[in-house]
């Protein structure tokens, strides 16, 4: 193999591919990334046997073949090189090694054959669909910061991605995520070809990779979806990943529908107070009152080790007064997923979960939990 590349290509690509591999491995093979060089292309993989991530970019082929290179090390000494460079790989002839040269900088890294590299079977993905670039990262966006982190109800550590029907007519393909304490619902009209979809728990690190492929890119994504796998196609970089086997819990029962006290306050300036208020509160418990009345809210944090703080907001409300306690680091996750300046809280009582919302964006709903405080 011997090949000539842009680095700030291979630089993005790497970027990609490196992340999936663990910094750990039991299996030498897996720490490397298999590069094969042929019809004028390099093409990139790396797996963790759970997830296979897969990506073409254009280069100067002067002899084709592969081999397989640390994944990590390969990345960092490219992110080092100078920008505008060409990287010259190659590998074969006396030498066992892979060489990589760039200006007067060259490197000589340990490979593995490539026979030995895993590839993850797909089997058969029935259901194909695309969707606008911009469409699934906002899915996805707004929803991940719920996934749970809880090992032993593994079915929560992912988003549950399924079509269903829209909270205001219409099919809609839904993301869902909650670890209990919060749950985060986004949804999107259905494309075309998904309405036969399974529903599908896609794991946490797969929504992470899918969130790096996705930023700032344009256009459409391929997805294809069968009850074990789901893979996405974009920008010449392949994901396929295993899903999670297990079943989401019926999150619509914890939905509330009677919460009847509306609260509307700047999100931007909420988020602020609110972050202010929660420096002295306890590590542990990050608890915040709220407290609301006629057009105001005061905001309240007490500790005993170290004081208390309080802050009022001028707001829109104007059901009766209510009293009621937030984790600070769960309200200021949910205020940041909001776009406009306008936060609505919808409250039933003291110990009821609360609906948040985006005041101009019917499409995404958080629910939170409340606290005793």
């Amino acid at each position: 193999m011997k090949i000539t590349i842009e680095r700030a290509a291979l630089l993005k690509a790497l970027n990609h591919v490196q992340s999936v591999v663990e910094r750990r491995n039991t299996i030498p093979i897996l720490s490397n990334v298999l590069l094969q060089a042929e019809g004028g292309k390099l093409s990139l993989s790396a797996t963790d046997l759970d997830i296979e991530i897969v990506e073409e970019l254009a280069a100067d082929v002067i002899e084709e073949g592969g081999t397989t290179a640390p994944a990590h090390t390969l990345y960092d000494i490219v992110r080092k090189l100078p920008e505008g460079s060409q990287v010259q790989i190659a590998f074969g002839g006396d030498d066992p090694r892979l060489s990589l040269r760039a200006g007067r900088s060259e490197f000589a890294l340990s490979c593995l054959p490539r026979e030995d590299f895993p590839l993850l079977a797909a089997g058969d993905l029935p259901h194909q669909f695309s969707i606008a670039a911009s469409a699934l990262n906002r899915l996805i966006d707004k929803a991940k910061f719920a996934i749970s982190t809880e090992e032993t109800r593994y079915y929560l550590n992912g988003i549950y991605l399924h079509v269903t029907d829209g909270s205001n007519g219409g099919r809609m393909l839904r993301s869902v995520a909650t670890d209990g304490h919060r749950l985060a619902r986004v949804e999107f009209p259905a494309p075309a070809g998904s309405e036969g979809m399974p529903g599908v728990i896609v794991p946490r690190k797969t929504v992470l990779e899918i969130s790096r492929l996705l930023e700032s890119v344009e256009g459409e994504v391929e997805v294809a979806v069968s009850d074990a796998k789901i893979r996405f196609a974009v920008n010449g970089a392949v994901l396929t990943s295993k899903l999670i086997d297990g079943t989401f819990p019926e999150y619509s029962r914890v939905i509330p529908e009677g919460n009847d006290k509306v609260l509307s306050v700047n999100a931007k300036e909420f988020a602020q107070a609110v972050d202010r208020v929660s420096t002295i509160s306890t590590e542990k418990s990050r608890a915040v009152k709220l407290n609301l009345g006629q057009d105001r809210l005061n905001l309240t944090v007490t500790n005993p080790e170290s004081g208390n703080a309080t802050e009022e907001l001028l707001v829109d409300y104007s059901a009766e007064p209510i009293e009621i306690g937030f984790n600070a680091r769960y309200l200021l996750d949910i205020t940041s997923q909001l776009d406009s300046e306008v936060a609505r809280f919808l409250l039933a009582d003291s110990g009821a979960p609360t609906i948040v919302s985006d005041a101009s964006d019917e499409n995404a709903l958080y629910v939170l939990m409340p606290m005793r405080v």
